[in-house]
């Protein structure tokens, strides 16, 4: 690992920290270098909060460091007026020396615009370092401007015998308490949380953050005919879906329609919806948690498509998650 992905890594690190908080902003972390040293980190907190290189500028104690430092940010600094001033001109004023970036911003409020203010200021520019770990990093910014669409995860939970849920949709508890916390810890992370009719009709499920701490996701179901109550008690609010077909295509468009607001969704069950999403290919992530528990009669849970790859696998006291990437994404 050569100099510039050594800092770009520590960058991408400080941005992880704000997953969950800055949505719809991208995923931003900023490291200051001087010498070999790091004298400045930040990352964007809080969305409408200061962006990653503004915090990292101002935790650094001597400022007249600055003009001879190299600034490595995940991605390109903005060059707009949105809820705070652009990035770029703060490193303009400073006169830092280099800018390493990560990526390209997409955004065609920026789109290469950071960076030619940067170098019509003298300030050289190296792009590109890490590229695809800040692809991974912000996979949900990217795909909502490139695809026009959310980010989409598939989780569920099944038996070792590939049950879903009991005979006439009874519930039965499948997974254990630590899949339970990471599942909310998922939550807290995304904008938004689906489930399909029978899913929220049997079980009426909160899907909040319970046992994390973070934001409830918006609390999107599919309901075509009116039949569902209103969201339980403490749980995150309510956005309901009135379709005139079951197509998921008209379900991704009516969420797009509401903007960059959501810009990732977990779809949480049932069979059927999930089902659907996997034979239109309108997915990222499969999440799946296997259980030792055995039902032997009961719903089927989906079947997995083989457009999909392995990217991860643990086990969690007895679960099994494994996490799946999709390679053909509509």
């Amino acid at each position: 690992m050569n100099t510039n992905e050594k800092y770009m890594l520590r960058a991408l690190q400080l941005g992880e920290i704000g997953r969950g908080s800055v949505s719809p902003n991208p995923i931003v972390g900023c490291v200051i270098v001087h010498n070999d040293k790091i004298i400045g980190e930040g990352w964007h907190r809080k969305y409408g909060d200061c962006h990653a290189e503004v915090n990292a500028v101002n935790s650094v104690k001597d400022n007249s460091l600055l003009s001879a430092s190299t600034v490595y940010v995940t991605l390109e600094p903005c060059s707009h007026f949105g809820k705070t001033p652009p990035c770029a001109d703060l490193l303009v004023k400073h006169q830092v020396k280099k800018v390493v970036i990560c990526n390209f911003d997409p955004n065609p409020l920026v789109a290469g615009k950071g960076i030619e203010k940067l170098q019509k200021a003298g300030i050289e520019v190296i792009a590109g370092i890490l590229e695809e770990k800040g692809r991974e990093l912000n996979a949900r910014f990217f795909t909502v401007i490139e695809k026009n669409r959310p980010y989409i995860i598939l989780k569920w939970a099944e038996t070792a015998d590939g049950f879903i849920a009991g005979e006439n949709f009874e519930q039965v508890k499948i997974s254990n308490t630590l899949s339970h916390k990471l599942s909310h810890k998922w939550r807290s992370e995304e904008d938004a949380i689906m489930v399909g009719t029978n899913t929220a009709l049997y079980d009426n499920p909160k899907l909040s953050v319970r046992e994390w701490t973070g934001r409830n996701p918006i609390r999107i179901v599919i309901d075509r005919n009116n039949r569902l109550p209103a969201a339980p008690d403490g749980g995150a609010s309510t956005r309901g879906f009135i379709l005139n077909s079951p197509n998921v295509n008209s379900i991704v468009s009516e969420i797009a329609f509401l903007g960059t607001a959501v810009g990732s969704v977990i779809v949480e069950g049932g069979t059927k919806l999930l089902q659907s999403f996997i034979d239109a290919q309108l997915f990222d992530e499969v999440r799946l948690f296997r259980s030792q528990k055995q039902l032997k009669k009961g719903i089927l849970a989906p079947i997995l498509p083989k457009s999909i790859n392995i990217i991860e696998k643990k086990n969690l006291r007895g679960d099994e998650l494994t996490i799946y990437k999709n390679l053909v994404s509509m």
